[in-house]
């Protein structure tokens, strides 16, 4: 079907960059907007923007009849979520399908599927991809059985999401039942879902993911893998395609099991096949996220292809419109998540007004955000202000080209992490490349960042 109008179910730089999107594809995007973001560089740059509701998200970005019926009401044939809030609920999907709204991402059916961690698992089993050892466990007693057969230290994850959010680490066994009454909690107060279960926590590993498209009939390409191991709590901060130090076999196989995970699946749009990879390159599935990624635009960097216009493509019926060869990696791209946040309080949500922000410009330089000038940021939603993006020729000039673009942004009136960006970008162990997930915790060990002080301008 021919897709003219779509509802942007979402907010902050995501909602800014669909609707570049759409906009140099001729489709007319209007935005669901929370009181909040009424004024929101997202609701200027949109051709229509309706309010959702109150400023919390509960009550506005998270009300999935209120999204549909929003869209049946301004005529919109489609909805893109973005990424949270609903992007991952089958219940918006579902409802979609319902109504006749076409929903820019996978079935409800795929999103359950790999929304359960548990079930996800079973999928990767069954499609031939390894999975950490570790499985379900309904009460304490499982778990501590399962416990000693997999041995410590241990992982316990909700079933119902991912974020770090639900997640504890076990390091001896007998420390076991009180995580997971803590991760229970957790996974109940962010999920709905209490359910957690154990997994084998694999020490020095590294993240790395595969993009990939699929037609919803079996058609599925890969768009190259990216490394996401600088994360602090789980949560990534940096990131880059191709991933560095990886074996040509090693890559093909990443790829082929991503793709593989995802025709079993017979997937539908873009998603994201995670990975733990050990030193001695083995590697174990992690989850599938369904949705458009935080890090996309390295791997649009790297390629060369607009994920979101193919997402929409996918939607509309059109099919995949690239083949694998179709798909060359060229050079290299970083991204780094700009976060209103101090490192040196913890790295503590730091909400307020942006007095003034000076975005980096040049060559090979790209900057995905929601903030300008006067911006306000509330304390309701995450903390990302903006995303970098530098590609270069190889890894050591996009590096320094990085460097550069940090150093050349300014943001006062609220604390940010650009610092913390800077810190790691010279760090002599991420520029040799090959970081695991322990990285960061490492380094802020023996490299404290300094509170920052706010400028007020």
């Amino acid at each position: 079907m021919s897709i003219r109008r779509i509802l942007i179910a979402n907010r902050g730089e995501i909602a800014a960059r669909i609707i570049r999107t759409c906009r140099a594809s001729g489709i007319e995007t209007v935005l669901a907007a929370s009181e909040a973001d009424l004024d929101s560089v997202p609701a200027r740059l949109a051709d229509r923007t309706v309010c959702i509701g109150p400023a919390r998200a509960s009550d506005s970005y998270l009300k999935p009849e209120t999204i549909v019926q929003a869209a049946l009401g301004v005529a919109a044939q489609a909805i893109h979520p973005g990424y949270g809030f609903l992007s991952e609920r089958s219940v918006l999907a579902r409802l979609c399908e319902q109504h006749g709204v076409v929903f820019i991402g996978p079935t409800a059916a795929q999103i359950e599927a790999v929304g359960d961690k548990l079930r996800a698992r079973s999928a990767a089993e069954a499609a031939g991809v390894p999975v950490v050892p570790g499985g379900a466990a309904a009460t304490v007693e499982e778990a501590l059985a399962l416990a000693q057969r997999v041995g410590a230290p241990l992982l316990v994850k909700a079933v119902g999401g991912g974020g770090g959010r639900g997640m504890k680490r076990v390091e001896r066994i007998e420390d076991l039942p009180a995580a997971l009454e803590l991760a229970a909690s957790e996974a109940a107060a962010a999920f709905g879902d209490a359910r957690v279960y154990l997994e084998r926590y694999v020490a020095q590993g590294r993240h790395v993911e595969v993009q990939v498209l699929g037609d919803g009939v079996g058609g599925v390409i890969h768009l190259g893998e990216r490394d996401c191991s600088v994360q602090r709590r789980y949560q990534k901060l940096i990131e880059e395609a191709p991933a560095p130090l990886v074996s040509s076999g090693l890559r093909s196989r990443l790829h082929e099991a991503a793709a593989r995970f995802a025709r079993h699946l017979s997937y539908r749009g873009a998603g994201t096949v995670e990975f733990l990879v050990g030193a001695d390159e083995s590697f174990h599935f992690l989850e599938m996220n369904a949705r458009i990624q935080v890090e996309h635009p390295v791997t649009e960097a790297v390629t060369g292809i607009d994920l979101v216009a193919e997402q929409i493509a996918v939607a509309s019926g059109a099919g995949l419109r690239l083949k694998q060869q179709d798909v060359r990696v060229q050079g290299c791209a970083l991204e780094c998540r700009v976060n209103a946040e101090d490192p040196g309080r913890d790295f503590q949500p730091a909400p307020g007004l942006v007095a003034a922000v000076s975005w980096p410009v040049g060559s090979g330089i790209r900057v995905d955000t929601h903030i300008a000038s006067g911006s306000r940021v509330p304390p309701y939603y995450d903390s990302l202000l903006g995303k970098i993006i530098v590609h270069g020729p190889d890894r050591a000039a996009t590096i320094a080209r990085m460097r550069e673009a940090i150093l050349a942004t300014r943001v006062s009136g609220v604390a940010t992490n650009l610092a913390f960006h800077s810190v790691v970008l010279a760090e002599p162990e991420f520029q040799a490349g090959g970081v695991d997930t322990g990285f960061v915790a490492r380094l802020l060990e023996r490299s404290p960042i300094a509170p920052e002080r706010r400028a007020h301008g």
